[in-house]
């Protein structure tokens, strides 16, 4: 790969990157060598020795988990940690064994050499691909220090305490301290997505010192500097150290650190140190261990085939010894013709029949059902993929299944964790509607006053008039435009406030062709609505702004930025227009700027806040605009004080803050903006469908709290008709516990007041203890809101049960401002204790450990890379195809599932015990009641494709009817379909059947002639009528469950039959006994018999006495008791099918509270604007393009934050966790 890594292939290049745990480790217990553990990092800059011995990790990643040597014994290793593998191949010795054996070994080896070799083969692909991106990662190259000169090394050769450079769209190889760049005043601008989904900029500066070395290879290579610094660890937004240089000490935090997985921007190039290397650096640290994920029926599989072994053993157990008491009764009357070996006893004889009796009944479990289920699930797994339903055309994606082997788990699903930003949204900012002076703009009315919805077909302002217009914007209202060109003052004011009054840089490429880079995305849409009404912001100095005001250019001396901080809630600033006129404009939260206003504004701020509430009904993010004019003299003093502030060393935040308190009062209100944040389409839809299913649904975001609840009102996760939303965001420990406990007894006011936990044993062999707690009822719905701050504390070991009950007796939980990390412990909490299935949704590399940690985890192919998409087990390119995902194939992956086994047991155990009941007849000497070819195909042709076509086919409604009754959906996250009540049902069902089975063909056979007086109760002919039987009654029982039946169903159904009869009279033929006389003994048995009607009488009496009760069972049991299935399907047959739901508009709502600031979450760049080194560039070059695309809708410089709702190309992706979320606490 070249040294320049340009953005497109970006989405790939951090792929490899997430997907390691750190795996270095793995061998390392195995050696016996003691892990140190790490308690703080030292290095010395350019000094390999030194740093060597420490034996810090060098830069390579290794995700793979197998290499040549290891793959075919750690393969096989974990392949026969299956129980029935191990199993099989104990048989498989078994059957070697001469004395015991009346099966031939192949019925055993060739299935499972098939089984082992199909798995390996999978995993090795899968661990290919892994070896393939590990190598494409650790072979990049990048320019290392060495020596005094800048050589090409590959990433892996990187060293701790290395120096290297990076140039503009590189990614950055390891984690850095930042030492020197290109930029004015060291700074570099990074973007941060593979690490907190953020696609706008962030900026790093480096210390003056490191600073003022530039690019000098002399300077560089003589440094010197020793750094003492934390131990590797996950924290993003962190970051503890500090440099000895020449005595002197500097302190280090996350500002002077740059992480791998950033990509460089807009910097032509930047030196930096290596401080962490591969396994240690930040990413690795949070990517997350790769959990090998099994479905609960696996676990449940496991569970019962332990139970059917014990089984196994008991009932051979019984016939050993009925076989020691045969021996010594009447054994011994044989011995004249059948002479037994000199040493044999009646013990020995009965420990042979016991082992023999082992291979016979082995059917109970045969080596067919792991087969099948495989095939099964990758069936399923097709029908994802092929799903016309899932695909999304504008990206040209469809949905794709990456694990095979979760499937029916999907139609469990009891709580759904998903990202905001992203998933829920678009993260696309439009500048809909505005108030100005009173008067409300952006919204369509018809002749009779009703409000008309704006769709993609309503027609666009015309802004043709405005040569510097943004073509890209989108307005629908006329008469905003008419007011401004009319000459109205106060919607000039409104948009030249919009025009000067924030902190984005302007980009200029060719004369006209304007690019905006701004913090945060609302930020970029605001001055882009103030472009377009003919208010230009063009260009800006430390000292000046200039605007293009209608068409005239003017230039405003810039006096002060009174910037943005998360306590202020607003931005200010102070200009000079070119008549001398000052003025203050200010911005921001309406609460903060209301509390500013002059009292001669109050009739306005009636209006106004009425505007509002309707903005925030709709989930519009709203900014209210003020201005104040000032008078020379008073400015004057105020930025002498204003000065003495600003150098002063104690106290500086607090003298600023006073004096911006003192200048921004009386202020005259202009009006408000409101921004959409646009949902994806059918996220509401989506919600609401859940929400019916019974599954719950958290939001973990990195965004900020009012965003996080704006969206979820208008996602419909928060409704106003709620009983009420709790607010948690206490600080302490303590406090937060108080604030959970508070909203608990209100939710459920008698309920206990220590949690009940509910201590059991699960898994193999009941090792695994086992922790539940039980929901608890409430009445009403409930809303619960946390951040990040106090859901630290919560997830603490003593309070982590409080959140749990408090959260869970929620209907909808929203988690802000939460890291990558704790997104995973919140999924694991609900794991652990709800002993539910969880399912986490995401799409950017900050929700790979969320992702990872649930039972299924979901990507959607959006705009934040690949991350995401390849860590999950499922993939699609829109939140609301998860509603299909879950309600249609998940359910009926589950179904499919459940009757697929407990069919596949009951025909196994049916055939095993008809052997179990001939035992008594044979004198327990292991003798097979059935030919031994019917025993090889019964399960591998006969009886394989019916089933097959059933699990793969059947449906109970279609997914119309899934869709129209959500409810379809909750006795698979009950597990009502196949439990081990179901499968005990199925073991005496089966019992039943074999006692049919064997003792109505026995007794009718029993001294029975043919027509011609001949015999025909010899044991030949009746094995043929008890396999006959038996396969009949079996395809009868499969009709009977089969509820939807395609022309594959009826093939497979009246072919293995067919093939049944071919293949019973080609083997009993005359031909095949004199080719292979031994191989095929029952010669005639077949023509004989099956021309006899008596014989087919009694199949037809068999059948009826198998299948009568079932159906006079099924029957009793809808009437009395019957399940939510069954309702439906009653309904189906009456009514029609349902028409698709039409799109309704959605209904107003008008809201009291109401979106906060709209700006980024982190620091304004208020001083870095005004700062006097700012843009001292040389004049001739432009900066290098922000993004190679210009049509990125995201100029972007800083976190981002609001998002929306209508289908446009969907370009990018914003706020997330991690670093976004520190920087606001």
């Amino acid at each position: 790969m070249s040294e320049h890594v340009h953005p497109p292939q970006g989405g790939r290049c951090g792929d490899a990157e997430l997907k390691m745990g750190s795996v270095t480790s793995y061998f390392g217990p195995l050696c016996g060598k003691e892990e140190k553990i790490e308690e703080e990092r030292h290095f010395r800059a350019n000094d390999r020795p030194f740093n060597l011995s420490y034996h810090y990790a060098d830069n390579a990643i290794k995700t793979a988990k197998y290499n040549l040597f290891t793959f075919l014994p750690l393969n096989l290793f974990e392949q026969f940690r299956r129980l029935a593998n191990a199993y099989f191949l104990f048989l498989m010795v078994l059957q070697v064994i001469p004395q015991i054996s009346s099966l031939s070994w192949f019925t055993t080896a060739v299935p499972l050499i098939l089984v082992l070799s199909m798995t390996a083969v999978k995993d090795a692909s899968d661990d290919l691909n892994r070896h393939r991106s590990d190598k494409q990662v650790n072979n990049r190259l990048v320019d290392v220090l060495i020596d005094g000169e800048l050589k090409n090394e590959k990433w892996m050769n990187v060293q701790v305490g290395d120096i290297i450079k990076l140039e503009n769209n590189q990614f950055v190889t390891a984690d850095l301290m930042l030492l020197s760049s290109s930029e004015p005043l060291n700074l570099v601008y990074v973007e941060t997505a593979e690490l907190d989904g953020e696609t706008n900029l962030k900026v790093k500066q480096a210390l003056t010192v490191t600073g003022e070395m530039g690019d000098g290879i002399d300077a560089l290579a003589g440094f010197n500097g020793e750094v003492r610094c934390e131990p590797p660890n996950n924290r993003l937004d962190k970051f503890k150290g500090t440099l000895n240089l020449d005595g002197q000490t500097y302190s280090l935090d996350n500002d002077k650190v740059l992480l791998r997985g950033c990509t460089l921007r807009n910097t032509e190039w930047c030196f930096g140190l290596v401080i962490f290397g591969g396994p240690d650096t930040k990413l690795m640290q949070n990517s997350g261990k790769t959990i090998f994920k099994r479905t609960s029926i696996d676990h449940l599989m496991n569970v019962l085939v332990l139970c059917i072994f014990g089984f196994l053993a008991l009932m051979c157990t019984v016939l050993a010894i009925g076989n020691a008491i045969w021996e010594v009764r009447e054994g011994s009357v044989f011995t004249v013709f059948l002479p037994r070996d000199q040493e044999a006893s009646a013990a020995l004889s009965a420990f042979l029949s016991f082992w023999s009796y082992i291979i016979i009944l082995n059917t109970m479990v045969p080596i067919s059902l792991y087969v099948s289920v495989e095939i099964i699930r990758l069936g399923n797994s097709f029908y994802i993929d092929w799903d016309r339903k899932m695909y999304y055309p504008k990206s040209d994606t469809p949905a794709q299944a990456r694990t095979t082997t979760l499937n029916e788990e999907l139609g469990q699903i009891k709580y759904i964790f998903s990202d905001k930003t992203g998933t829920l949204t678009q993260n696309i900012m439009t500048f809909n509607k505005c108030t100005i002076n009173g008067k409300a703009y952006g919204e369509l009315f018809d002749f009779s006053g009703q409000r008309v919805e704006i769709t993609e077909k309503t027609e666009k302002v015309d802004f043709s008039w405005n040569q510097l217009a943004d073509p890209k914007f989108a307005f629908h209202d006329h008469s905003l435009v008419e007011t401004v060109r009319e000459g109205n003052e106060e919607a000039r004011a409104f948009f030249r406030l919009l025009a000067l009054c924030h902190t984005v840089m302007p980009e200029e490429k060719k004369e006209g062709e304007l690019n905006y880079q701004a913090q945060s995305p609302d930020e970029g849409a605001l001055v882009t609505a103030a472009r377009n009404f003919g208010f230009v912001f063009r260009s800006r100095t430390p000292e000046s702004i200039t605007a293009v005001e209608l068409g005239r250019q003017v230039v405003y001396e810039l006096l002060a930025v009174l910037d943005f901080n998360n306590v202020r809630k607003r931005m200010s600033i102070i200009v000079r227009d070119p008549k001398g006129k000052l003025t203050l404009y200010c911005k921001g939260a309406d609460t903060i700027i209301y509390e500013r206003l002059h009292p001669s504004c109050n009739k306005l701020m009636e209006v106004t806040t009425r505007h509002l509430n309707e903005y925030a009904g709709d989930g519009l993010r709203t900014l209210v605009l003020a201005y104040k004019d000032l008078d020379e003299s008073y400015m004057d003093e105020w930025k002498l004080r204003h000065h003495e502030a600003s150098t002063a060393m104690d106290d500086r935040e607090e003298r600023l803050d006073q004096l911006y308190e003192e200048i921004e009062k009386d202020l005259m209100l202009l009006g408000a903006t409101a921004v959409e944040d646009k949902l994806q389409d059918g996220v509401p839809q989506t919600i609401e469908q859940l929400a019916k299913a019974d599954i719950k649904i958290w939001v973990l975001t990195g965004d900020k709290q009012e965003t996080a609840e704006n969206i979820g009102y208008s996602c419909n996760m928060l409704r106003e008709e709620m009983k009420e939303i709790f607010v948690v965001a206490a600080n302490t420990a303590e406090a937060v516990r108080e604030e959970l406990q508070n909203a608990r007894r209100k939710m459920c006011p008698d309920g206990a007041e220590e949690p009940t936990v509910i201590k059991g044993r699960a898994g193999l062999f009941w090792m695994e203890k086992m922790e539940r707690v039980e929901d608890e009822k409430t009445e009403g719905e409930y809303g619960l809101v946390i951040n990040g701050h106090s859901l630290a504390f919560a997830l603490e070991k003593d309070l982590q049960l409080e959140l749990l009950r408090t959260a869970c007796m929620c209907q909808t939980v929203i988690c802000c401002r939460v890291t990558p990390l704790q997104k995973a412990q919140v999924v694991q909490l609900v794991k652990k204790y709800k002993q539910a299935v969880t399912l986490a949704i995401g799409d950017g590399a900050n929700d790979v450990s969320m992702i990872k940690a649930a039972h299924i985890g979901v990507g959607i192919s959006g705009q934040e890379g690949m991350q995401a998409v390849l860590s999950s087990d499922y993939s699609f390119a829109q939140f609301r195809y998860l509603q299909r995902l879950l309600l249609v194939h998940g359910r009926w992956s589950y179904l499919r599932m459940c009757k697929f086994l407990k069919y596949f047991f009951y025909k196994n155990f049916t055939f095993t015990f008809v052997h179990f009941w001939y035992a008594f007849f044979c004198g327990f000497s292991a003798q097979t009641v059935y030919d031994e070819w019917f025993i090889t195909l019964y399960n591998l042709v006969y009886t394989a494709l019916p089933v097959l076509g059933m699990s793969l086919f059947d449906q109970d409604v279609n997914d119309r009817w899934s869709f129209q009754y959500p409810q379809l959906y909750s006795p698979g996250q009950l597990n009502l379909y196949f439990s081990k009540k179901a499968f005990v049902r199925c073991m005496m069902h089966s019992c039943y059947s074999s006692l049919i089975l064997f003792f109505i063909p026995w007794a009718a056979m029993h001294d029975t002639v043919r027509d011609d007086g001949k015999d025909v109760a010899d044991y030949q002919s009746f094995a043929l009528l008890a396999q006959t039987c038996l396969l009949i009654v079996m395809n009868i029982q499969l009709c009977l469950d089969t509820h939807y039946w395609t022309a594959v169903n009826q093939f497979f159904v009246g072919g293995s039959l067919a093939a049944y009869f071919a293949i019973t009279l080609t083997m009993y033929s005359n031909g095949m006994f004199l080719i292979f006389t031994s191989s095929f003994p029952f010669i005639g048995t077949a023509r004989n018999s099956l021309n006899q009607p008596n014989i087919w009488l009694t199949v037809f009496l068999t059948s009826l006495l198998c299948i009568l009760p079932v159906v006079a069972f099924r029957f009793i049991l809808i009437q009395l008791r019957p399940t939510i299935n069954d309702k439906v399907r009653t309904k189906l047959r009456k009514e029609a099918l349902p028409a698709p739901a039409p799109r309704r508009p959605p209904a107003r709502r008008i809201s009291t509270r109401r979106s906060g600031y709209a700006f980024s979450h982190a620091q304004g760049y208020g001083e870095l604007v005004t700062s006097r080194r700012f843009l001292l560039k040389m004049p001739l070059r432009s900066r290098p393009a922000l993004f190679t695309q210009t049509d990125s809708p995201l100029a972007q410089n800083q976190p981002q934050f609001y998002r929306t709702i209508a289908e446009e190309p969907e370009d990018s992706q914003g706020p997330r966790a991690g670093g976004a979320a520190a920087a606001a606490e």
